[in-house]
């Protein structure tokens, strides 16, 4: 069967020349196009998203796998989502990159695809693009940085910068002292070492068959994270041969496997939206639900920040993820077809644990079962909300409470450091117009620091309710994605200071305690916002854009095109 690239490559008369020639300026030579298999190497390098800035070099070493296997390697770049520095929120551009990422692979002479990835919204975002072409497809994430130094003991990324914070509100610490602690906590190249989304999104990837067994955990300076680049390279050729595509890897077992490895590990509340817009995309049945049922039985099993106490580098040499797979047991799908050619029975098969301090056994975890991530519901939250169990105070897991009420994050950061501020620790935060939206694009900005009126009362933690979203990194007793969102009219638009809510994470239930009638009064006096968008893609996201409970991506890109080899326009 001839190859997809053979329509440009192989072609005779002008198409054919004109595709082989443009490709020869730059140094290649004839037998490149004998018909084998061209790889494309999809990154997100850029300066502006520092996670990601090594990939180059990732790239060079996919690119000798490529060729030892008989390929040919051609790198090509996609939209860079810096966390750190992109404004608002790098969740408003992750269906960018997944159209724009779609949109070149489809447009060019490629027959698989390599994508690297790393910070947090670059993973979906790409996983999203292949499963929407499904063409043979392998990911490699870029690792995580080196732990980080302070003071002789370990500190975390985006983790330490919430302590730093909430010490320097308190006085506990100065300025410069914060500024110190930043170089300690970034060391080297790579994403957040803690067990933040970039953490958990590779590990999820890992978890779904989509990049080769340890590759997750590599930090991101180890010479086994290039080499490991070396072997994606040389296995996507042979990727191509078996027509393995992600539509084989990507079934609703191996989404049950993602779902399960990010309860073990204690990962981030980012990976509900994200795999249920994946699963979207390539007609897998996911629902927000399927994240509380499908984890009852798994306990955390890993002792990695923000939960607990160790780094990805720790998690790395313990084991990596196929210890944490194997010690699951019964609870992983190993039928499941993985981007080895292999099931994930047969990956995990060998796998030890090396350190169980780190990865603990399944019948003394380091978190029981029912820490994971919890799906509640309710008249607040109609559609769901989620709250990461194991990163919340036990005492507020059941809690009845006023709710102090702000529209958004701007409002409560003017006065959250006011001493008369009507607060206590039995205040319920709410943040809202921070869903998809609403902000727009669904920030990170729900985990808003504790009052100081209540830090200076001794409490380090209250509920906090909100349509956004919370770092991976982060913790605290927050309610995320409460959908529908106050921007689309959901009852989180209708609650006022003073209303009761109460919040019953044991019973997966969230409440606004205010009566039927006079709910429809408040909803009979709300007029909906327009759009605040005149023009460019935050206008088109805004108008298309899917609640988080349906994965957040836009409307018109749910479902597959495939690999159509495009019409010819020259």
């Amino acid at each position: 069967m001839p190859r997809r690239s053979a329509s440009w490559f192989g072609a005779q008369g002008r198409a054919g020349m004109t595709a082989r020639s443009w490709v020869k300026n730059q140094g290649y030579s004839d037998e490149v196009f004998d018909g084998r298999p061209v790889i494309g190497i999809g990154t997100t390098w850029s300066e502006l998203a520092p996670c990601n800035a090594h990939q180059q070099r990732i790239a060079e070493a996919v690119k000798r796998g490529v060729w030892q296997a008989g390929g040919f390697p051609l790198e090509f770049p996609n939209m860079a989502l810096g966390e750190t520095l992109m404004r608002p929120t790098t969740m408003l551009y992750r269906n960018l990159l997944a159209m724009q990422a779609e949109e070149t692979i489809r447009a060019n002479p490629l027959d698989a695809v390599v994508l690297l990835s790393g910070c947090d919204k670059t993973t979906p975002g790409l996983l999203m693009a292949a499963a929407s072409v499904d063409l043979p497809t392998a990911m490699l994430t870029g690792g995580p940085m080196l732990n980080g130094k302070y003071r002789g003991t370990d500190i975390g990324s985006g983790t330490a910068v919430w302590q730093a914070e909430a010490d320097l509100v308190a006085g506990r610490i100065t300025q410069e002292e914060c500024y110190f602690i930043e170089g300690c906590m970034s060391r080297s190249n790579g994403h957040c070492m803690t067990m933040g989304t970039a953490s958990t999104m590779a590990c999820i990837v890992e978890a779904l068959g989509m990049q080769l067994p340890y590759a997750a955990s590599w930090p991101a300076v180890d010479a086994r994270r290039y080499a490991a680049a070396q072997q994606t390279g040389q296995r996507i050729v042979e990727m191509v041969e078996e027509d393995l595509k992600p539509s084989d890897v990507l079934t609703r077992d191996a989404f049950r496997n993602a779902i399960r490895a990010n309860a073990a590990i204690g990962g981030s509340t980012n990976a509900v939206v994200h795999l249920i817009a994946i699963a979207k995309r390539v007609g897998v049945e996911l629902t927000v639900d399927d994240f509380d049922t499908d984890t009852r039985d798994v306990p955390t099993l890993v002792n990695l920040q923000p939960s607990g106490k160790f780094l990805m580098e720790d998690f790395c040499y313990a084991g990596g993820l196929p210890a944490v797979l194997k010690e699951l047991g019964d609870l992983v799908e190993r039928s499941a077809i993985t981007v080895t050619g292999r099931s994930m029975g047969e990956n995990i098969a060998d796998a030890e644990v090396h350190n169980r301090e780190v990865i603990t056994p399944f019948d003394e975890p380091f978190q029981a079962v029912g820490t994971g991530t919890a799906v509640l519901r309710g008249s607040l939250a109609p559609d769901g909300a989620v709250v990461k169990q194991s990163a919340a105070s036990e005492r507020l897991l059941k809690h009845r409470g006023p709710a102090m009420v702000f529209e958004d994050v701007d409002e409560y950061n003017a006065v959250c450091k006011d001493d008369d501020l009507d607060v206590d620790e039995n205040t319920v935060l709410v943040v809202r117009n921070a869903g998809p939206k609403g902000y727009p694009g669904m920030p990170e900005v729900a985990n808003v620091p504790v009052p100081k009126k209540v830090q200076d009362r001794g409490f380090d933690d209250i509920v906090r309710i909100s349509d956004g979203r919370m770092s991976g990194t982060a913790y605290g007793t927050v309610i995320l994605h409460v959908t529908p969102e106050a921007a689309a009219g959901g009852p989180l638009a209708f609650v006022r200071t003073g209303d009761l809510i109460s919040i019953d994470v044991p019973n997966r239930r969230l409440d606004l305690e205010v009566p039927e009638e006079e709910l429809e009064r408040r909803r009979a006096d709300w007029k909906a916002p327009g759009n605040p968008h005149p023009r460019g893609y935050p206008r088109l996201y805004h108008d298309h854009v899917l609640q988080a409970s349906e994965g957040a991506d836009l409307d018109f890109l749910v479902g597959r095109s495939g690999s159509y080899v495009p019409r010819d326009g020259h």
